[in-house]
């Protein structure tokens, strides 16, 4: 992978990326080192007894994303996350569709910090959960 990677909606080849997060139905749409994208339909499977998205879910994605992020940024070298704070701010309900993007706010050169949005369609302008996530490179891991 080089540069931007564009995952189409439409294409059923699409390569799986993260098992948990396919498992829930999260779809990639952009992974590159400034920025990757994704969404996710609120379903029955991803909500809790009250129907809004699980806040569990919305931390899965934040670390995945950010995760991702990181990977490609150092140049597809190992990271590991140190600490991941999420805000939850307005539910996602059972049918909606929520968008979600991680960007780096620092890329330095032992550590990294993402940070990480989502928001529904219903919330387009403004965001449903916020989280930050600092990773550092772990070279000399074994994998």
């Amino acid at each position: 992978m080089s540069g931007t990677t564009n995952f189409s909606s439409s294409s059923n080849s699409k390569p799986v990326i993260d098992n948990a997060l396919h498992a829930l139905g999260f779809v990639y749409t952009q992974i590159s080192p400034e920025k990757v994208t994704g969404r996710l339909k609120v379903t029955l499977t991803c909500c809790q007894p009250f129907k809004v998205l699980n806040g569990g879910v919305s931390a899965l994605i934040a670390e995945s994303t950010a995760s991702l992020g990181g990977y490609v940024a150092s140049g597809y070298g190992r990271v590991a996350g140190v600490q991941l704070s999420v805000n939850h701010l307005k539910p996602a309900a059972l049918g909606e569709e929520i968008e979600a993007e991680a960007k780096p706010i620092h890329l330095g050169r032992t550590t990294q910090v993402f940070k990480g949005v989502s928001w529904s369609q219903v919330f387009a302008n403004s965001s449903s959960c916020m989280s930050r996530r600092p990773s550092m490179y772990a070279q000399g891991w074994n994998t």
